[in-house]
């Protein structure tokens, strides 16, 4: 499979040094992971390489975690970052693959057009021996102009009309055991389990070394998991993070998402919202 999302390192490494191909790192972690994106990114990162802080660049005022922010907010912040209008993005993380599909999808949501994702990230980068540099970022401010999707972009209402109707399907890509409510959230304060209706589809059921399954595992992974990819699909998590991966499988396959539920598990699990517990029915 072709993936016109992706790009490889190969086809980075010949294009250092261009100043519209800019590598944008997306890393962020889970607490429990104990790492900083920002602080790994001052040690090392790809040549010419800009640090996009998912936490920062935010609705900070919704009280919910890395909630998109306005188009205005996101092209001063991306500007400021020395991205202009036109320029190529490709979104890479330390982990391989895990939130540089939230950047990925981030800048889509704000009408960027050159858009991709680095096949293996970081660690294919260094297992390859390419090379790296330390310290902040050097590239001048520029001018973006946001052009708002708002139809990637689902809430919780919108979440709940779907599912009353019938007319998409909500794909949960949270581990298993804490879609069935076994497992604790590592938010505190947010009920166990899921959205009633909802199905499960672990984000590391896609992702295999760090890298995005091939297409015959992805297929296999939305069909296990009870998802018909010729119908709307609706992707969520626990804060709007591993659902971009999922929302990229999804295109990967050449089934756009209906949209991404940004809030959340973050919001629907904090009360007032039904819950279900157990397997997907």
């Amino acid at each position: 499979m072709t993936n016109r999302h992706l790009v490889s390192t190969d086809w980075l490494a010949e294009r250092l040094g261009d100043e519209r191909i800019i590598p944008v790192d997306g890393s962020w972690y889970l607490p429990d992971a104990k790492r900083s994106g920002g602080r790994e990114f001052l040690e090392r990162h790809i040549p010419g390489a800009v640090f996009f802080d998912i936490d920062a660049v935010s609705d900070s005022s919704s009280g919910l975690p890395h909630m998109l922010p306005s188009p205005d907010a996101f092209s001063a912040a991306v500007g400021a970052l020395g991205i202009r209008d036109g320029d190529t993005v490709v979104a890479y993380d330390g982990a391989g693959l895990f939130s540089a599909p939230r950047v990925w999808w981030t800048f889509k949501t704000m009408g960027a057009q050159n858009v991709f994702v680095l096949d293996g990230g970081l660690p294919k980068w260094l297992a390859e021996g390419r090379p790296t540099e330390s310290g902040p970022a050097r590239r001048s401010a520029k001018r973006f102009s946001a052009r708002f999707q708002a139809e990637r972009v689902k809430s919780a209402d919108d979440v709940a009309a779907l599912l009353g109707a019938g007319s998409a399907q909500i794909l949960d890509a949270r581990p298993a055991a804490r879609f069935r409510g076994e497992a604790p959230e590592p938010r505190p304060g947010l009920a166990s389990g899921h959205i009633p209706g909802s199905l499960s589809l672990p984000s590391s059921e896609v992702v295999a070394s760090g890298r995005l399954a091939d297409e015959a595992e992805l297929r296999k992974a939305f069909e296990a998991a009870g998802v018909d990819l010729s119908r709307p699909v609706v992707t969520t998590c626990g804060s709007g993070v591993s659902a971009a991966i999922l929302a990229l499988a999804l295109e990967s396959l050449g089934t756009s998402a209906e949209g991404l539920y940004d809030g959340s598990w973050s919001e629907w699990g904090a009360g007032g919202r039904p819950v279900a517990r157990g397997p997907a029915k």
